[in-house]
């Protein structure tokens, strides 16, 4: 396919990484379609910005019916996401199912309203943006379950759709200098330096260092990955880091 006929989608797009692999993609001359609780201030011809709250089930699948039904869209980027820490004994009922239906149940009924397009391309990308999170972190119950969960699911697709020319991948971030990072590390504090100096790369990453491997998920020509999980992490995957 003609990449100058490439639309994708991309929630989260408001601030942080969302906004980067936005920005990335219209670099590319893709038309981007981004979704946020909050409207981007991105101003771009070949971008539309839709307000949505991706907890509100209801919300999302009308979002999601007049997505498919203005676009064929042949990217998506799962990307929003909210962490809620707490420990154990702390951890609510609502803050599980809140995430749940970020991270897994709204992500599905936009690829269930979307993927039929990709059917018919015979070509698709979908690509998740989870986190090192997903396989433990002292305070993330409701998050590393979710994200763990995600894992599972692009897994499963990658085997559903695979025979169709769609691929699914995630990418799974460390510590990333983003407002969700500095919402539980002050920014420029003594412990964001103290998690740096713990990471084999002695950085904290950047939304470009994300955005660079989500973007090479989506390439036309990345067509024989499928089902995996990279993690952008800095070296925090291999054990020892906490935040």
């Amino acid at each position: 396919m003609d990449e100058a006929t490439f639309t994708a989608l991309v929630t989260g797009a408001s601030s942080g990484i969302g906004l980067e692999i936005a920005r990335r993609l219209l670099d590319r001359g893709w038309r981007v379609i981004g979704l946020a609780e909050k409207a981007p201030d991105l101003k771009h011809e070949r971008f539309e910005a839709m307000a949505v709250d991706l907890l509100d089930e209801a919300a999302v699948r009308k979002a999601a019916a007049e997505i498919a039904e203005r676009h064929s869209v042949t990217h998506i980027v799962h990307n929003a996401g909210l962490i809620w820490p707490n420990l154990l004994e702390d951890v609510k009922a609502e803050e599980i199912d809140g995430l749940t239906r970020l991270h897994i149940t709204s992500p599905t009924i936009l690829t269930q309203a979307l993927v039929p397009a990709m059917r018919q391309n015979g070509f698709g990308r979908i690509v998740f943006v989870s986190s090192r999170a997903a396989i433990g972190t002292p305070t993330r119950s409701a998050y590393a379950a979710t994200k763990a969960g995600v894992h599972g699911l692009a897994r499963t697709w990658a085997h559903e759709l695979g025979p169709e020319g769609i691929t699914i991948n995630v990418v799974a971030p460390g510590p990333i200098l983003t407002d969700n990072f500095w919402s539980i590390v002050p920014k420029d504090s003594e412990r964001q330096e103290k998690i740096a100096a713990q990471l084999p790369v002695r950085r904290i990453g950047t939304v470009e260092d994300v955005s660079r491997a989500v973007v090479f998920f989506l390439e036309p020509e990345a067509g024989y990955v499928t089902g995996q999980v990279l993690f952008v992490c800095g070296g925090s995957s291999l054990g020892g880091l906490s935040i």
